[in-house]
């Protein structure tokens, strides 16, 4: 996938706020990433980095009182993040689909998975009652459900944890959008299964040219789906890069540090090396670089200054170790 086709999605210095009784809460800072069509960008961080709450910006879902306080979201060169509620409403589903981490939020208990479909379809699409139902039956042939004609008449609890998810994923795909914001869809689901929807993901990315958006907190997911991925932390992004260079040659110090703390078969040792601390609370995150606390390479100017993503290497890391030196002019005879 390369990189250099023009984005369908731009996130441009996205901040969003909490109001409190104490004071405003900075959760998402300067966050500014881009995905292309038929890419998969993957977003990977601990609990509480800011990677669900920047897809729940972006498909316009942030829960109140949060909201957008600065930069600018675009989808295909159109700006989405100021839309009134309706606008945003039919370009949900129809231009941005979501996938969810357990597929039982996502249905409605009470409603066939068909009548389900159908309706989404419908809401979106200018089809008849009977278009819609074989589109539907389409969709869930195309997720891996089989005999979809007789299953598309059973209701969500009929279906396993995995096929709950499938059908989800034809959810997100009735109305053929352009962009899947993918929050943990594999999270709840055991391995073999985790495999299959990963597999379902990057089927569709080739041969419809979607744009992925995968949200996780597993590098393993990461590395077996995604083109590039961004590194968050602390609300920020820390490094952004092309899969293989972020995981092979990690830049930031935090991201190394994730990399060293994942078990490999291919060596053994008593005790893997553990990032000291914790990340800060939303009302404690300290000045300069976030991680600075923590890091075991800061200096001077890490609790000082905020860095931006500097080049380094092929990746682009939030971290004063690359900020680009001053280039002396050589002396002159």
């Amino acid at each position: 996938m390369s990189t250099q086709a023009t984005p369908l999605l731009e996130v441009r210095e996205l901040r969003v706020e909490f109001p409190t009784r104490h004071g405003v809460l900075t959760a998402i800072d300067q966050v500014s990433l881009s995905i292309a069509p038929g890419e998969v960008l993957g977003v990977v961080g601990e609990s509480g980095a800011g990677k669900s709450l920047t897809g729940a910006a972006i498909i316009g879902l942030l829960e109140a009182p949060g909201r957008i306080a600065g930069g600018e979201i675009r989808l295909n060169g159109r700006r989405i993040d100021n839309l009134p509620y309706e606008q945003m409403r039919r370009i949900r589903g129809r231009e941005i689909g979501a996938i969810f981490q357990d597929p039982l939020t996502s249905l409605n208990p009470l409603y066939t998975v068909g009548r389900q479909l159908i309706e989404t379809i419908q809401t979106h699409l200018d089809l008849s009652r009977g278009a819609a139902k074989k589109r539907a039956i389409e969709l869930l042939e195309s997720t891996g459900i089989s005999a979809a004609k007789e299953r598309i008449e059973h209701y969500p609890h009929q279906f396993s944890g995995g096929m709950r998810q499938r059908v989800v994923i034809a959810l997100a795909l009735a109305a053929e959008p352009k962009l899947i914001i993918a929050d943990e869809p594999t999270t709840a689901l055991d391995v073999s299964v985790q495999a299959q929807i990963i597999t379902l993901l990057k089927t569709l990315c080739r041969e419809h040219g979607t744009a992925v958006m995968l949200i996780t907190h597993d590098m393993g997911v990461i590395a077996e789906t995604a083109d590039r991925v961004a590194v968050m932390y602390a609300g920020r992004v820390a490094e952004i890069g092309r899969v293989a260079e972020v995981i092979h040659r990690p830049r930031h110090p935090y991201t190394a540090g994730l990399m060293a703390s994942i078990p490999s078969i291919a060596r053994e040792v008593e005790r893997l090396p553990q990032i000291d601390g914790a990340m800060p609370l939303l009302n404690a995150i300290p000045p300069g670089c976030a991680f600075n606390p923590r890091c075991r390479e800061r200096f001077a100017p890490c609790a000082v200054r905020r860095p931006e993503l500097f080049p380094a290497g092929d990746s682009q890391a939030a971290c004063w170790l690359h900020e680009p030196r001053a280039v002396e002019p050589a002396p002159s005879c």
